[in-house]
């Protein structure tokens, strides 16, 4: 054996460390508070730190990637000083992102520890790939793997830099979900004609014996105002969108705290959809369909009541959240009427 060579469990027993070390990292950020500090806070200092801390990462991967792509190993002693490079990278990414006071806004800091999180994982997972594959050549996984930090590292150009730039980009993800769900349902019914009628003719399906495949007149009366309530849903969220990129601002705790709580509230939305939807799909089940109208209602309600109070909703934005208001309470009460019957 060479000198400054290792048998190959030797020399990859610093990456074994490693690994648990970024494990370890990796638990901290997602289970950690940010640190309390009387300093004030800095953000242009913050994100060039940051964006530092994520540029010597992706370096640190990238050497040791290359070190383990071809034959001899690197020695048990070069395979230290890799992992170290990596371990004090990682560290510093995640000590930046603690930084980062609550007061700047809860939905801008889930974004930057999401961030700072992927990154760490892409890294225990170049470290496993390494670990796990018999030195040859640089194989497709590692590859992968090593694209996948620089990925993840580069993010942090494409992050927003204040809560209000947060909440937005929440809130056109969310806006995305539903009208892909609204489409999803609308598709639906246009092929409801008869599902099955280019597959089966009528003497196959035994008289159209199989209710299940498709809605009744009944069903077809509940969907009119379900749909209402969906495009309700659209709206209310392509409203308050409009509203917060006019409005939004992050200059005092209160600003902050209420966009916080808009993030939160219309995050609510498309799981509410994606129940009602599902329930609304034949064979339908009015009662759950109601119901679940009914929660989605609930939540478009307190959307609107909490964007009312807000500082994106001045007077000139009443109008829209009176009209949303109005329909949504249109749409429940026909709702109610066409599943009295149903109690």
């Amino acid at each position: 054996m060479e000198a400054g060579t290792a048998g190959p469990g030797r020399a990859r027993e610093p990456l074994q460390h490693l690994r648990e070390a970024l494990g370890l990292a990796l638990s901290r950020i997602r289970e950690g508070e940010s640190r309390e500090s009387n300093q004030t806070f800095e953000q242009q200092r913050f994100w060039d730190t940051l964006g530092q801390t994520f540029k010597a990462t992706s370096q640190e991967a990238t050497k040791l990637s290359l070190a383990f792509s071809r034959p001899p190993l690197p020695s048990t002693e070069d395979c230290q000083k890799l992992s170290e490079g990596v371990q004090n990278a990682v560290l510093a990414a995640a000590t930046v992102y603690y930084w980062l006071p609550k007061d700047q806004g809860t939905t801008l800091r889930k974004m930057v520890r999401d961030a700072t999180a992927e990154v760490v994982e892409g890294m225990i997972q170049l470290t496993e790939v390494i670990l796990s594959t018999p030195l040859q050549s640089l194989s497709q996984e590692q590859l992968i793997s090593t694209g996948g930090i620089w990925e993840a590292c580069e993010q942090i150009s494409h992050l927003p830099r204040d809560n209000q730039a947060a909440v937005l980009s929440a809130i056109a993800t969310y806006l995305a979900v539903v009208r892909d769900a609204l489409e999803e349902m609308e598709q639906a019914q246009v092929e409801d004609q008869d599902p099955y009628g280019d597959v089966m003719d009528d003497e196959e399906l035994g008289s159209r014996g199989n209710r299940d495949t498709y809605w009744s007149e009944a069903d077809r009366k509940l969907l009119g105002p379900c749909m209402g309530l969906m495009k309700a849903s659209k709206a209310c969220l392509k409203k308050i969108l409009g509203a917060v990129k006019v409005h939004g601002k992050a200059d005092t705790p209160e600003q902050v705290a209420q966009l916080d709580d808009l993030a939160d509230i219309t995050n609510e939305i498309s799981p509410s959809i994606d129940e009602l939807a599902l329930s609304m799909y034949p064979p339908m089940n009015q009662l759950a369909v109601r119901l679940n109208a009914a929660k989605l209602a609930s939540v478009l309600k307190k959307v609107l009541e909490i964007a009312k109070v807000s500082h994106v909703c001045p007077p000139s934005e009443e109008g829209w959240v009176e009209f949303l208001t109005g329909a949504v309470d249109h749409n429940m009460d026909k709702i109610k009427d066409f599943t009295q019957s149903e109690l």
